[in-house]
């Protein structure tokens, strides 16, 4: 008998989860996320004070979105955008499901973190092209661009604390490290091994919910 197979009450042989870890973020994806956070912040306590330093970091925020637009169609599997269009279908359900503790298992981004990525990535690109505009000839002093680069940018960082609050809540109710799953690149992923040995990983159903997805 597999060392990984238990046996019931009547001696049946059954099968048991086993834990392992997976390649998920590729390298580029997890510098880009750093860099990309570390210009948001630095970004946020520049403005008035280091103006070129401002500027220059929101210069590297465009060309960091330029890259993950990129890198959504040429980067590795769980980099890609193909997914996004099920998984913002639906997310309003999976967030529904959350308020009982029902997470699911995604070994990428489950419907709640693409969502957030999608409103970042949307929020991020409107505050840095408003900003680079609001600093040439034409669009300098006016009040629709400066005015919407502000409500962009705090809205930016309302959704990085929420982002972050959503990191550490989604690792509580899962046991897993999510944070350190985006320094290494791995995560966790439970498979049932069957007596023979097999590992046979669970699927997702159709609205990705209760069971494991693989993507």
């Amino acid at each position: 008998m597999s060392g990984n197979a238990v046996s019931d009450a009547r001696g049946v042989s059954v099968r048991r989860p086993v834990d392992r870890t997976v390649a998920v973020w590729d390298l580029p994806l997890r510098l880009w996320h750093w860099v990309l956070a570390a210009c948001v912040l630095a970004a946020w306590f520049t403005p008035t004070v280091y103006d070129r330093l401002h500027r220059i970091v929101g210069y590297a925020v465009i060309a960091l979105l330029v890259f993950r637009l990129v890198w959504g169609f040429r980067g590795s599997r769980y980099s890609r955008f193909r997914m996004i269009g099920v998984r913002l279908r639906v997310a309003p359900s999976y967030l529904w499901n959350l308020r009982r503790g029902i997470t699911g298992r995604y070994i990428g981004l489950n419907p709640a973190g693409t969502l957030m990525l999608v409103a970042l990535l949307l929020s991020l690109a409107v505050s840095a092209i408003t900003g680079a505009l609001s600093v040439t000839v034409t669009f300098f002093g006016v009040w629709w661009i400066e005015d919407t680069h502000a409500v962009a940018s705090d809205a930016v960082m309302i959704l990085v604390v929420l982002h972050v609050a959503g990191v550490i809540g989604m690792g509580w109710l899962q046991r897993e490290n999510l944070i350190r799953a985006m320094i290494t690149g791995r995560k966790r992923i439970r498979s049932h091994t069957s007596p023979e040995g097999r590992g046979e990983q669970q699927r997702g159903d159709g609205s990705g919910f209760y069971l494991t997805s693989t993507d």
